[in-house]
């Protein structure tokens, strides 16, 4: 389900097509989110991880005032939705899910810390 939803956010324009996912899944226990750029690039990055990393104005705010609550050790992942052609949108079982998370920046984060398989 979820791949079809990448192939139908990726139809549109990307700032780096590199970046375009071929696939994006939720795995089973809805901690990680799988994501295979290539047969030689796959990474599942923690839900903690993509939660901690939420760049919406409320998290921004937060952590400017220094009262963003991170860590998030137990949170999961309630669903995922395309945002264009270009990222998705997370909602975690914390009731929060105004991050958007465009293809590149899933990108720096597996790079940066998510477990390649």
């Amino acid at each position: 389900m979820l791949q079809d939803l990448v192939r139908a956010a990726s139809a549109g324009p990307s700032t780096d097509t590199s970046a375009v996912p071929q696939s994006v899944v939720l795995t089973a226990d809805r901690a990680r989110l799988r994501v295979v750029w290539n047969e030689h690039e796959t990474v599942e990055i923690p839900a903690s991880r993509l939660r901690a990393a939420c760049r919406c104005a409320w998290c921004t705010r937060a952590r400017h005032d220094g009262t963003f609550a991170a860590p998030f050790a137990d949170v999961t992942i309630e669903r995922v939705a395309p945002v264009g052609g270009y990222a998705v949108n997370i909602a975690f079982d914390d009731e929060h899910a105004r991050g958007i998370y465009p293809w590149v920046f899933l990108r720096t984060l597996a790079h940066d810390d998510g477990q390649r398989l």
